[in-house]
């Protein structure tokens, strides 16, 4: 019989205290419940969309007939929906592919006059969640440092391109000179912060009540930035997860669509067995050269321009079938990873889609969406109407509560997306 473990047991050692993971035994000393691992959220965009003759199924439920690239996928049919009908209002931007600033984000009309993007959906939750793990989001990239992540001014986060840096930033310690630089620059932030309110607080005497209402939300803003630096402050005395495997290699070459995603993909289930984040978007997006594939001859984004010229239809369905493929290794490498009884994807929800339903006419309406895994009833084609979409907000709403970000709203929804 198995004596009990503390979930606060640690292994000590040379003044080093290393947390344990989440072991069986310890279910029978905090509970089941306690035990349980926690929930994430995953958002992949491949921005040049899918060909939807290849895509979308025929039938609704659960008899749906499979399509060219469903049948790539379907190792994993009974983990995943599909959903059509989906979409963001109001997508008419200033150049055709603007839509990719705001699938995260659901702005009106991206790119015009005027238009300030707004808070991306795995930033809600990153903020929501904080500082539980030693980053409130991970935002990763295929091709340079371009995301659809925005914060609560709309401002981009830069994606991550390299997985070698990726790898060295969660894994690797750094060295006593570079821990000392990071607390240096942490602490010459707070500096500044509390250089601002000593300026600023004289000001409340002479304003009106509205400048001092405004000051009170001013002062409300930098008191969370600097709870921010602490909380990032505190990780920096705490030993990095030990994994066993050596650093990923950088493909340099951008005409390597496929290794780049792949090697990004890798990385995934890594980043969050070791709990590093519970909130990563990823963006494969066009890499600007031939893709170097067989039977490929043409850019990609140019090919996703088919014109329903055959030739080039059948390359653009090379590469979208070997990208599909990348996602459907990496959701079974998700089922292999084993927390307690469950498996990595049950407590991952994984939302597969692109910011247009048809490239060809650079079309944001009836948008391609796969969500596997995260614990929903899958296995089935949700069918809304394609010509009247439902907002796509309306299934960011509910995957917000899944991850226990209690929230009524988002972007541009109209309540939430319950199948």
């Amino acid at each position: 019989m198995h004596r009990p473990i503390s979930r606060r047991t640690a292994l000590k050692a040379s003044g080093v205290t290393l947390a344990l993971p989440l072991l069986e035994t310890m279910s029978h000393a905090i509970g089941k419940e306690a035990a349980l691992p926690p929930k994430r959220m995953v958002l992949i965009c491949t921005t040049l969309g899918l060909y939807p003759p290849s895509w979308f199924p025929k039938g609704n439920g659960s008899d749906y007939e499979t399509t060219e690239y469903l049948e790539i996928l379907k190792q994993h049919r009974d983990d995943s929906t599909i959903f059509s009908g989906l979409s963001h209002p109001d997508q008419n931007g200033k150049q055709p592919h603007d839509t990719e600033i705001t699938w995260l984000t659901a702005a009106r009309n991206p790119g015009l006059g005027g238009f300030k993007n707004t808070i991306s959906v795995d930033q809600v939750a990153a903020k929501k969640l904080g500082y539980e793990t030693r980053y409130p989001s991970i935002v990763l990239s295929t091709h340079t440092r371009k995301s659809q992540s925005y914060t609560d001014t709309g401002v981009m986060i830069p994606a991550d391109d390299r997985p070698s840096s990726v790898f060295s930033k969660l894994f690797l310690e750094g060295s006593p000179m570079q821990i000392r630089r990071q607390r240096q620059q942490l602490k010459e932030g707070r500096s500044i912060l509390d250089s601002v309110l000593e300026q600023t607080r004289s000001l409340e005497q002479k304003g009106s009540q509205r400048d001092r209402n405004q000051l009170e939300e001013y002062f409300g803003a930098i008191r969370k930035a600097e709870k921010e630096l602490l909380e990032a402050e505190s990780w920096l005395d705490r030993p990095k997860p030990t994994v066993d495997q050596p650093p990923p290699q950088d493909v340099a070459d951008s005409s390597d669509i496929i290794g780049r995603t792949q090697a990004m993909f890798n990385l995934i289930p890594l980043i969050l067995q070791t709990d590093s984040t519970r909130v990563l978007t990823m963006l494969i997006q066009d890499h600007l050269v031939v893709p170097k594939i067989e039977g490929v001859s043409a850019e990609h984004h140019n090919l996703s321009h088919h014109g329903q010229d055959p030739s080039k239809i059948k390359q653009l369905k090379t590469i979208e079938s070997r990208l599909l493929q990348c996602h459907a290794d990496f959701l079974t490498e998700m089922t292999k990873v084993k927390e307690g009884e469950r498996r990595l994807l049950d407590q991952t929800s994984v939302l597969l889609g692109s910011n247009l339903g048809n490239a060809n006419a650079h079309d944001p309406r009836n948008l391609p969406i796969l969500l596997t895994g995260g614990g929903y009833a899958h296995g089935r084609h949700v069918a809304f109407d394609r010509r009247d979409n439902t907002p796509l907000c309306n299934l960011f709403v509910n995957l917000l509560n899944r991850m226990d970000v209690e929230t009524d709203s988002f972007g541009t929804s109209t309540g939430t997306l319950d199948w």
